[in-house]
């Protein structure tokens, strides 16, 4: 509807997109990882990507499909959380969401 995949609402007002993604550890005991990519959208403007957040490993495993398939089972709500959190911590807490700043701009 949009012309971008559908995405979550951030605590910070922004929509953010998610990608399962594995890499190398460098850990011969545990040498794939799985972490979740998420995509910020632009507010305004052309439609397009502005920043992303990368979670921690997740999960880990011998090689790529075996690190990847945990995360593509895991629940919505626990990929919300995971999100939720990486934007706290990147702003030191909430924040202001975009519209709560655009209303105070406004005087009221």
């Amino acid at each position: 509807m949009h012309g971008r995949p559908p995405a979550f609402a951030g605590p910070d007002g922004c929509s953010y997109s998610v990608e399962a993604c594995a890499d190398t550890t460098g850990d011969a005991a545990r040498p794939w990882g799985g972490y979740l990519l998420f995509l910020r959208w632009r507010r305004v403007g052309a439609s397009g990507v502005d920043a992303h957040l990368e979670s921690d490993f997740i999960t880990f495993a011998a090689d790529e499909a075996a690190a990847l398939a945990p995360l593509r089972r895991m629940p919505l709500l626990t990929v919300k959380a995971t999100l939720d959190t990486l934007v706290r911590r990147r702003e030191g807490g909430v924040g202001r969401r975009w519209f709560d700043a655009m209303r105070a701009d406004d005087g009221e």
